[in-house]
């Protein structure tokens, strides 16, 4: 596939506070809410760092329904990807929304979505909902910290047409890759390899348990993923034992909590320096650490083979939560 050139950029790309945004704090913990940019939570600090990467590629806009998300919006931080991830066309046999064609990382971070903060008892709320573009479905997620610094997002959607909507769901936050870059996740963790560049990780069949994945000749432990390769990319996903991710760097970590029985997926996109959507780029140095309802990236793909899709009857309402923690790293 021919890739594209990327368009001559400014010298200096615009900041996520150059547009209208939302801060939310609490201690030492802060989240930067930037609506325009679908709602992308822009900067996340807690245990005294920000966690999220920016791109240095792609400049911060606004998004445009059925663009490549890659190639314009791929700028960091952590967005939502609904009612898929990658691009597909759903199977025909889907009464009623068979046929349509989903865009790349779902329809969510090409909107700007409606915002409410709310100041109660526990701080403030501040709530961001969009509705379907191609679906009808209402989506809402809620930000917000609590006294001890813990961020809890909350999310629902809600179908509201007359036929049942096949849907995945994956939080997209993305953070820097480094030599101190550590995942602790449940050993054993079923884990399937999904997409890979530069990296042979065997049949996309193939099943491996965390964090050992067979590449050619070889096991690669992924609990450090700078050590793996080279250069390499891949998405990897695990089908949850338990509900939580940590991902370490140095003397800090952030880690995830939520319950499997509402999120039982967990997607690694791991950089190298192996991808870019750019052939004029340097490759990213990056990865996403993603709870995800659903599995892999595109609705086609989860409701064939995988068979993990989730269904939202006519009228149902769905809902599910994501708690972070920064910590200090505890001593093995």
């Amino acid at each position: 596939m021919r890739l594209p050139f990327l368009r001559k950029r400014p010298p200096v790309l615009p900041a996520p506070r150059e547009f209208p945004f939302i801060e939310l704090r609490t201690g030492e913990s802060s989240v930067l809410v930037v609506p325009s940019l679908g709602g992308k939570l822009a900067e996340l600090w807690v245990a005294g760092r920000q966690w999220l990467w920016q791109s240095d590629v792609t400049p911060m806009a606004p998004g445009v329904d059925g663009a490549s998300y890659v190639e314009t919006a791929d700028t960091g931080g952590w967005d939502e990807c609904f009612p898929t991830v990658g691009a597909c066309r759903v199977p025909s046999w889907v009464k009623g929304v068979g046929g349509t064609s989903l865009p790349d990382h779902g329809e969510l971070w090409s909107q700007a979505p409606e915002v409410e903060v709310v100041t109660g008892p526990e701080g403030q709320t501040a709530t961001c909902r969009w509705s379907g573009v191609r679906w009808p479905y209402a989506f809402e997620r809620s930000v917000r910290i609590d006294r001890h610094g813990m961020v809890h997002l909350g999310y629902a959607v809600a179908n509201q047409g007359t036929d049942r909507l096949p849907f995945l769901w994956s939080a997209h936050p993305l953070f820097p890759l480094s030599e101190r870059t550590r995942l602790v996740l449940p050993e054993g963790t079923r884990l399937r390899a999904w997409a890979r560049h530069g990296i042979d990780l065997g049949e996309l069949r193939s099943e491996h348990q965390w964090p050992w994945v067979r590449a050619g000749s070889r096991a690669c432990d992924f609990r450090s993923p700078f050590d793996v390769a080279k250069k390499y990319a891949c998405k990897l996903f695990l089908d949850m034992r338990e509900g939580t991710a940590v991902l370490q760097e140095g003397e800090v970590e952030l880690a995830m909590h939520w319950d499997v029985r509402e999120i039982p997926h967990l997607g690694l996109w791991l950089n190298k320096r192996g991808w870019t959507p750019f052939r004029s780029e340097l490759p990213y140095l990056n990865l996403a650490v993603e709870p995800a309802i659903g599995a892999p990236d595109t609705v086609d793909d989860a409701l064939g083979d995988w068979k993990s899709a989730a269904w939202l009857d006519p009228g149902e309402r769905r809902t599910w939560t994501l708690r972070l923690e920064g910590r200090a790293v505890t001593p093995v």
